[in-house]
């Protein structure tokens, strides 16, 4: 019966594989600090995008509670990317609102002209 050392060697080399994965301490803070920025440039809790960052950052610090650092990096740097998608978003809005009141001006200022001929 050759099977049980095989399939020890096999669980032991998970379990070291899982214990070889550092806290991502340092991916926390960043995605931290991207939910704040998104925060910051406007995203509110309507946004979607950030409404899955927080959830995803709430999951990774569940997952760093439990030591489970693979997933905990997982969870965070999904919650980034979406915290940087909501700041994206949120930017991109603005400055297509920009954008239109200056078309609009533009379009006062040619009327304007156009009567003073």
């Amino acid at each position: 019966m050759r099977i049980q050392p095989v399939v020890a060697a096999v669980l032991f080399a998970g379990l070291v594989g899982c214990a070889n994965d550092p806290a991502p301490t340092e991916q926390l803070k960043l995605t931290e600090q991207a939910v704040a920025q998104a925060q910051a440039v406007g995203a509110t809790d309507e946004e979607p995008d950030l409404v899955n960052a927080q959830t995803k950052l709430t999951q990774a610090r569940a997952d760093m509670a439990d030591q489970s650092y693979k997933a905990a990096r997982m969870h965070a740097e999904q919650a980034e990317l979406d915290a940087r998608l909501a700041e994206a978003r949120v930017l991109t809005q603005k400055s297509e609102a920009q954008v239109a009141q200056v078309n609009a001006r533009l379009e006062r200022l040619r009327k304007q002209l156009g009567a003073g001929q």
